[in-house]
């Protein structure tokens, strides 16, 4: 049932059965703050020229004629201009009961809608750092909350493959590599391109600076600087397909993509199809051509290709260099068409860091232009930056917090204060490196997407693997202490199908909140919003543990209310698994 829409039946009946039928004015009703006493509260202001009478009396009147004529209304009480109702024991007994027959709880039925999620979108010249884990994690779990609430999505990878970043690090492997491969080295394939990634930069930094000597300005040093021209050159050799260019741009990059799959392996993320920059630029130039043709698009002396979006209250942008080569939009250009052409889309989502807003809103105006209307229906989630201690990262320095260590050093983090905490008493081996990688992986995700996404965060690794507190460990333990006392209900042969009528207020509490999960569900998708679910999550397992601390489960001598709380125990302990499920995290049945 959903409550909401059972409310406003309700109350709209009987409002009508006092004043007359309803033409226009709309019920507010909303849950009752948590200072006041009730469930939901009626806004009866927009009522009071149908009842002509005061606030207070109108929303007495209200109140006495519901606990008289709805079963299901058990109470009311009235401060000033707000009824607020409380829901009879038995409604929420039923409510709880339609909780544990419902083996999908929380997903909506199936909405028809086509959505692309794009994450991750990495370039080929560094390995994947903590940056890109909060884009993996985010886009990753927005995935599977817009799945929760019924439509079906598409979740790919955008991968940056080309471009004169990734010329960079192929120029100082060909000038200072001598011949380095992941085999000889050991290395994976991402950290042995992102190394000459850095080399190049240390190299073109000490050009500048002899450039510099000779009298040359910083901007014309960086121009001049023999290594920096040298790979722009071999960009337009690339372009041009050149076989030696070519050959070694598909020998680095498989060494990168076998090294990414290790790592998205790890972080436990996926995609359904994966684009690459290299197949959609040329797509992207001729959506380039036809502007110009169209006039949309104009050519500058030097023969590069931009737009005029002074008049939007923006400015120019360059769509091709002047030697011919594409820029990132230019392939963001054809890699949109695509996707809407060939997956009949009704929605396209960009997971992006904020540094990219003026991006996006140029290519949505681009493409609004170029006269496709379905780039109304293109969404750049933007998101803050994950900062240190230490400050901000920055990949050409080889300042990053690699992703691969950062993985490997949560999960032996997660060891270590698990055996601390005895939390691995009695497990084997196999156990124990399970439950590490579970609990390790978790702090990870949580601490990430607990974060409202356009917020800038700052990353603690020992912070987010606190067995207490709002954290990833705290919920997947509750979740392992429930599972023991179902287990020992099972094995004690206890019958768990007695009905139960008696409820706590406690108890109540706890399916209310059990009965938000859909509306939070709901909500993170609208949203696009993981850390909504985050902390219900956080909240529903710090309301229990309160529960359990001050209830007995199983040495209720009651068999009737022992039944009922293993129920609860167990409805709670699934929605646990399914928000975690919807943030990518696993939870153990012991720990």
């Amino acid at each position: 049932m959903n409550i909401e829409n059972f409310l406003g039946d309700i109350v709209k009946s009987s409002v009508e059965a006092l004043y007359g039928k309803l033409e226009g004015e709309q019920l507010q009703i909303q849950k009752t703050r948590k200072e006041f006493e009730g469930d939901y509260t009626l806004v009866v202001f927009p009522l009071l020229r149908r009842s002509r009478k005061s606030p207070e009396a109108t929303a007495t009147e209200i109140g006495e004629y519901m606990v008289a004529n709805v079963k299901e209304i058990s109470a009311y009480n009235v401060i000033k201009g707000f009824l607020n109702l409380t829901l009879d024991h038995s409604f929420w007994a039923d409510r709880f009961g339609e909780i544990c027959r419902d083996c999908d709880y929380g997903k909506a039925k199936p909405t028809g809608r086509n959505i692309m999620i794009e994450y991750s979108s990495p370039n080929t010249n560094k390995p994947l750092h903590l940056g890109h884990i909060r884009n993996n994690l985010l886009g990753y779990s927005v995935a599977r909350i817009l799945e929760a609430n019924g439509n079906n999505v598409i979740k790919v990878n955008l991968v940056n493959d080309r471009g004169i970043h990734i010329c960079k690090s192929m120029l100082a492997w060909k000038l200072y590599g001598n011949g380095e491969t992941p085999e000889s080295t050991g290395m994976k394939g991402d950290h042995l391109v992102g190394k000459y990634y850095v080399e190049f930069d240390k190299h073109y930094k000490a050009q500048i600076k002899e450039l510099m000597e000779q009298g040359l300005s910083e901007d014309e040093a960086k121009k001049k600087a023999p290594i920096m021209q040298e790979a722009q050159e071999m960009l337009r050799k690339w372009e041009a397909r050149d076989p030696e260019v070519y050959n070694l741009w598909q020998t680095m990059n498989g060494w990168v993509y076998a090294g990414f799959d290790v790592t998205y392996k790890a972080l436990g993320v996926d995609f359904d199809k994966v684009y690459y920059e290299s197949q959609t630029y040329l797509l992207g130039k001729s959506i380039v051509e036809e502007g110009l043709r169209k006039g949309i698009f104009f050519r500058k002396e030097d023969n590069s290709v931009w737009i005029d979006l002074t008049a939007d209250g923006l400015d120019q942008k360059l769509l091709l260099r002047g030697d011919g080569t594409s820029v990132y939009i230019t392939q963001d250009l054809g890699t949109a068409f695509r996707r809407f052409e060939d997956n009949n889309l009704d929605e396209m989502i960009y997971v992006v860091g904020n540094e990219q807003n003026y991006h996006f809103q140029v290519l949505k105006l681009i493409l609004k232009k170029l006269g496709y209307d379905w780039s109304d229906n293109i969404y750049h989630l933007s998101y803050g930056m994950v900062e240190l201690p230490e400050g901000k990262m920055k990949s050409r320095e080889g300042t990053v917090v690699d992703a691969d260590d950062l993985i490997a050093d949560m999960v032996a983090t997660a060891r270590e204060m698990s055996a601390e905490l005895g939390k691995l008493d009695g497990c084997s081996e196999e156990e124990s490196n399970a439950i590490s990688t579970m609990v390790g992986l978790g702090a990870l995700k949580y601490f990430i997407l607990k974060v409202d996404p356009k917020k800038t965060m700052l990353f603690d690794p020992r912070e987010s693997i606190d067995f207490n507190g709002n954290t990833g460990p705290f919920i997947q333990y509750t979740h392992a202490r429930i599972c023991s006392i179902l287990r020992k209900a099972r094995e004690a042969g206890i019958d768990t199908t007695t009905p139960c009528s008696t409820l706590l207020p406690i108890e109540i509490e706890l399916i209310k909140n059990l009965c938000d999960y859909p509306n939070v569900v709901a909500a993170a998708g609208e949203a696009f919003a993981p850390s909504i679910i985050a902390n219900y999550t956080y909240e529903l397992a710090k309301q229990f543990n309160g529960y359990y601390h001050d209830y007995s489960i199983l040495r209720e001598s009651d068999s009737a209310i022992c039944a009922m709380r293993i129920r609860l125990a167990e409805s709670i302990a699934k929605v646990i698994k399914s928000a975690m499920y919807l943030l990518g995290i696993d939870v153990p049945d012991r720990m």
